[in-house]
C-alpha cells in the first residue's frame, strides 16, 4: 500500500438509535397526515415541506450515516437545503403575489 491510498472505516450505528429514528419517522407521518386532513388553508403546504423536510434530514443523517461523513458533505447539504428554501421561497412569493 502507499500512503495515498484512502482508509475508510465502516461506522456501526445500534440497533437502539435506528429505531428511535424510525421512531421518529412514524412521528413525523402521522404529523403529515393529521396537517393533510385538518383545514389549515395556506399553511397546509408549508407544513408538509417542513416535516418532509424534516424526514429527509432524519434519513440522510442516519440511515446514510451523513452524520458520521467529512464536514464537507454536512455543508454540501446545507447548501443544497438553502438553495431549495430560496427557490422555494421565491415561487411562494410569486404565486401569493399574483392576485389569483
Amino acid at each position: 500500500m502507499t500512503s495515498n491510498d484512502s482508509h475508510e472505516e465502516a461506522h456501526i450505528v445500534p440497533y437502539r438509535t435506528l429505531i428511535n429514528v424510525w421512531v421518529a419517522l412514524l412521528v413525523l407521518t402521522g404529523i403529515t397526515v393529521a396537517a393533510a386532513l385538518a383545514n389549515l388553508k395556506q399553511m397546509a403546504i408549508f407544513t408538509a415541506l417542513l416535516v418532509a423536510t424534516a424526514k429527509c434530514t432524519l434519513v440522510l443523517l442516519y440511515f446514510m450515516h451523513l452524520r458520521w461523513e467529512n464536514k464537507v458533505f454536512a455543508y454540501m447539504f446545507i447548501a443544497v437545503i438553502a438553495t431549495f428554501a430560496v427557490f422555494l421561497g421565491l415561487t411562494f412569493a410569486d404565486y401569493s403575489f399574483r392576485g389569483v
